[in-house]
């Protein structure tokens, strides 16, 4: 895991990259790649790339980045990590390739070579990556298809800059800090910044599942080649596969937990008192790893409640045999930490306070790489959206249908002071007889309506202009719609809530302690053998299916437990007002809350 940057001066009349500049972006980046750093240049110094490295695979000096070819012609700046990089060893080796390391980086190197762009069909992991051809004179970049680790660039129409962190590319001085107006509302529409935006207008997002291509022209349009939405629309097993679902389900996780062990060091989890860490806990021991290390956090404000998370997952620890670390969270080190937190912070977001101290407490332990159980819920049914979003587009479907119904009965309803409290509620004609508009009600933070409330009225108007929220949901997450409700919820669930703030709070709140958060339930090949099996579970199935996958299944006492979400008590600690005060479940942060996050930026 790791940071990359790179600048490519593509224009003839643009100025070559500067030291300084290639310097400043790669190393604001330290902390995600503290065990080493380099640079490259081309011969004729208008393509450089830059690494910060974490070394997890092939820890040695010879794995360092930028990597080159065996003949020179290709340079690699890579983040992430391919799980099926030993088997693609092995097919290369077999046709010929000769490797200098054991480096899952020297593989796509090989696989560039072998198939250009069509390298990425083969891979199994997270990854972020440039490859430069230096005979063609292009710049090839990728990321994953769940969008697990994040890649920005910049073109000026002179010259290309990338990175992966939007502060790093800004700490290059050369990227106008210009506000981008979708970026902003986005973030106050949601409690995240939707991809592709950012809060600059020159900063985008390659989006999740997408290359582009870099030449001597610029930088092309962004090429979709992997789409969850397309995955969900896959035919359903028939009757006579379901009958041994359960056990091909049980399969696929196994694998994927295993796959997602590989590493020079050890590798950790993150436990909560949930199903979705206390399965993979229980598959990494079926997978044959010795020793654990379980990093579980603790509050004194929820001591004795129900959201203490600590009491079960000791149990739980104890049953897969799990060395357990209890780290204890309170006000004081929140205080301490909130600036840090808010400078590693890489775009705004309501949440991210608990992946940062897991984070702390699994760095404070030696660690190096853990697990953690993201993607459990968007996979198996786990959220209240999966019944909700349906329901509300079923009853809403009709008035939906009448041309400025919805819109009319919210401003009557405002006007009488009815959604004064909840304002969601004068909302729901208007938003939801549609998948796109339900989820906005579901996931909304503030709703466009509220916008001016909190915000300049010319910059709302811009911002929802160029953002256009739900034809944004449409084509991200919608596009080709699913067949199912349960497979349209999981499909919004995954592309956008996930997506925006779970993937990119872990990585941003990981990295900033050196640590390589892995998600074997976020997991793209996972998702494909899952997908036939997955319209005959609801939440119930769906969670006693994860929860009795491994050998010795999970106990009732966790199964049964009452979904409380991975929370802190971020709302106590900041003082919010009694309206905000409690337990603050992730994602669904309080507005005040967001308003102090975003006055820092």
């Amino acid at each position: 895991m790791c940071g990359i940057n790179g600048i490519f001066a593509y224009h003839v009349a643009a100025s070559a990259p500067q030291l300084r500049e290639l310097y400043a972006t790669r190393d604001y980046m330290a902390k995600r790649g503290p065990d080493g750093f380099g640079d490259w240049w081309s011969a004729d110094r208008r393509l450089a790339l830059g690494h910060r490295r974490l070394s997890i695979i092939d820890l040695s000096d010879r794995a360092s980045q930028p990597m080159a070819s065996a003949d020179a012609r290709y340079q690699i700046s890579f983040n992430g990590e391919i799980y099926n990089y030993p088997a693609l060893k092995r097919t290369l080796e077999a046709q010929g390739a000769q490797f200098r390391t054991t480096s899952d980086t020297e593989v796509l190197l090989h696989l560039y070579a072998r198939y250009g762009a069509g390298m990425i069909d083969h891979l199994r992991g997270m990854f972020a990556f440039a490859i430069w051809d230096n005979a063609e004179r292009s710049l090839f970049m990728a990321r994953d298809p769940y969008g697990i680790k994040p890649l920005y660039y910049a073109d000026d129409g002179w010259t290309f800059r990338f990175a992966s962190q939007v502060k790093a590319l800004l700490a290059g001085g050369q990227v106008s800090r210009d506000p981008e107006p979708a970026g902003i509302v986005g973030f106050h529409l949601w409690g995240s910044v939707p991809e592709p935006f950012t809060l600059y207008r020159d900063i985008q997002c390659l989006p999740a599942g997408h290359t582009l291509l870099v030449d001597k022209l610029g930088a092309g349009r962004p090429r979709r080649y992997a789409s969850i939405a397309q995955e969900l629309s896959a035919p359903a097993a028939d009757n006579a596969d379901m009958a041994d679902g359960g056990a091909r389900i049980r399969s696929a996780l196994g694998q994927s937990v295993a796959a997602h062990l590989l590493a020079d060091v050890e590798v950790g989890v993150f436990l909560s008192a949930g199903i979705d860490s206390g399965a993979i806990l229980g598959l990494m021991r079926d997978a044959g790893q010795q020793k654990i290390t379980a990093i579980t956090l603790a509050f004194e404000e929820y001591r004795g409640m129900k959201e203490d998370e600590a009491p079960l997952a000791a149990d739980v620890a104890q049953l897969y045999g799990a060395d357990h670390i209890i780290r204890t969270v309170g006000r004081a080190e929140f205080e301490s930490d909130l600036p840090d937190i808010l400078a590693a912070m890489d775009q705004p977001s309501i949440d991210g306070i608990n992946s940062w101290f897991v984070s702390k407490a699994t760095r404070e332990a030696g660690l190096k790489v853990a697990l953690s159980g993201i993607g459990g819920d968007e996979l198996f049914s786990g959220y209240d959206s999966f019944g909700t979003i349906p329901n509300w587009v079923n009853w809403m479907a009709i008035p939906a249908r009448v041309p400025g119904l919805g819109a009319g009965l919210r401003r009557l309803g405002k006007a009488l002071q009815l959604g004064k409290e909840q304002p969601k509620k004068i909302g729901m004609a208007e938003y939801g007889g549609s998948y796109a508009g339900a989820y906005l009600l579901r996931r909304g933070l503030f709703l466009p309506f509220e916008l001016r409330d909190v915000l300049d009225s010319e910059l709302v108007e811009q911002g929802l202009r160029r953002l256009s929220p739900l034809a944004l949901v449409n084509d991200v997450a919608l596009t080709p719609m699913p067949p199912t409700p349960q497979a349209r919820v999981a499909a919004l669930e995954a592309s956008c809530y996930m997506r925006n703030q779970l993937l990119r709070d872990s990585d941003w709140a990981s990295m900033a302690h050196g640590v390589e958060l892995r998600t074997p339930l976020v997991d793209f090949s996972l998702l494909k053998q899952l997908v036939p099996y997955l319209p005959q579970l609801g939440f119930a199935a769906g969670k006693a299916a994860l929860a009795n996958a491994p050998q010795i299944p999970l106990p009732v006492r966790i199964t049964a437990r009452a979904k409380t979400g991975f929370s802190v008590p971020n709302a106590t600690w900041t003082g919010a007002s009694d309206a905000h005060r409690g337990s603050v479940r992730m994602g669904m942060s309080s507005r005040a809350w967001a308003r102090d996050v975003y006055a820092q930026f």
